[in-house]
């Protein structure tokens, strides 16, 4: 199956678009983008990849789903298109940002400047109904990321992967923790960082010292 994707991430996924539950997960979306409303635009669905080709990215932030109100989702976990409210996880990024690294609370909530240096902002499911949380979960995304994030475990060394909240957690098993550095916390949810599992957890300026440790570019937050 041929899908617009990013060079560098296209070969190294090449087998997923063979496989037969790719096919059948393209089906169920084209279907449910045709039937009802569905986040984010088709054009948006890759742009984790796109944003960050394979042989760039240096830091690896997992999210679960897309943003499912109408114009947040960009393809970018935990980002926002310009222009769009912060929803409440991305408020509490940006509070530890600031606390962390003394960065100003940005007016964008669009993330892709952080895509745009080398942090791979990957949802584990790329697309979702409107207004319904979670409704193209277990459709097939998970296989399709998982093979992202090992394949990135693979071929790659350093990296630096943040895994907020239980979820992300679980995805630690797919990650050679002799290669990589894994970083974990509470998920910036309000449900989470106001009971203590988030704010505090330095994880921005942790990961520019880790990156710094191996002689890389530390990210501009």
């Amino acid at each position: 199956m041929d899908v617009a994707l990013e060079p560098s991430w296209k070969t190294k996924l090449a087998s997923e678009f063979e496989a037969p539950y790719f096919e059948q997960l393209i089906a169920f979306v084209k279907s449910d983008y045709k039937n009802t409303t569905c986040y984010p635009k088709g054009s948006q669905i890759f742009s984790a990849f796109d944003h960050c080709p394979f042989y760039d990215t240096k830091v690896v932030i997992i999210g679960q789903d897309p943003y499912h109100g109408p114009g947040q989702a960009n393809g970018l976990c935990f980002s926002v298109n310009d222009g769009i409210k912060h929803p409440p996880s991305l408020v509490n990024i940006f509070k530890e940002l600031k606390t962390d690294a003394g960065i100003p609370y940005p007016q964008s909530g669009n993330l892709e400047r952080w895509a745009q240096q080398g942090v791979l902002l990957l949802n584990a499911t790329l697309t979702v109904r409107a207004h319904q949380a979670g409704s193209h979960q277990n459709k097939g995304w998970e296989q399709f990321t998982d093979a992202a994030i090992k394949s990135l475990s693979e071929h790659r060394e350093g990296l630096v992967f943040l895994l907020w909240g239980g979820y992300a957690k679980k995805k630690t098993k797919l990650i050679d923790t002799g290669k990589h550095h894994i970083l974990t916390s509470g998920h910036p949810s309000p449900l989470s960082a106001n009971r203590g599992f988030w704010f505090g957890n330095n994880h921005f300026s942790k990961t520019n010292g880790v990156l710094a440790k191996m002689g890389k570019s530390a990210i501009n937050w």
